[in-house]
């Protein structure tokens, strides 16, 4: 089957990918990346390799081959070089409001029949008011983790004196507690 995307490197393209493969530190992907092009080379000085034989001679998948062939040729040496951009991109599904939300019924009294609210019941709840359509127990677990690490035990004292730190009431050092809200 014929290539799709032929690789065909100038002696100055040539020249750098051989100093990255064999001089300095460099991180493995780009390495190997550069390895893949001078292999995959059909130049008049490339030596031209079927994919097959590039794959086992720089020990990486068939498809990564193609891959950074594909690269190359579209976008040029740099991006063919470098790792593939990821392709998506994931938005949180509580923003802060969301959060404050979350926090507020978390604080607030349970439903009658239950001694507290559980993960699922939070969820179910921010679901029930509109706030979100659907959200995992996990994000809830996730938010409220974050919110407590984030906040003072409530044993903590603020000295009145400036200058000094947090304490808890039995006199030690507060080490990395934030005041909370």
């Amino acid at each position: 089957m014929k290539k799709l995307y032929v690789v065909r490197l100038t002696e100055e393209e040539r020249s750098g990918l051989h100093d990255l493969v064999h001089k300095g530190r460099v991180a493995a992907y780009r390495r190997h990346h550069a390895q893949v092009l001078l292999l995959s080379d059909q130049g008049e000085h490339g030596p031209g390799h079927p994919d097959r034989v590039v794959a086992e001679r720089v020990e990486v998948a068939h498809r990564t081959v193609e891959k950074i062939r594909e690269r190359f040729v579209l976008h040029g040496l740099e991006a063919a070089l470098g790792r593939q951009p990821r392709s998506r991109e994931r938005s949180s599904v509580l923003d802060g409001e969301g959060e404050a939300h979350l926090v507020a019924i978390a604080c607030s009294e349970p439903p009658e029949g239950c001694s507290r609210w559980t993960l699922h019941l939070l969820a179910d709840e921010l679901k029930t008011r509109g706030i979100v359509a659907s959200i995992s127990i996990e994000t809830v677990r996730r938010v409220l983790k974050k919110r407590n690490q984030a906040v003072a035990p409530t044993d903590v004292v603020h000295p009145a004196e400036a200058g000094r730190g947090l304490r808890v009431r039995h006199g030690t050092g507060s080490r990395r507690v934030h005041a909370g809200a």
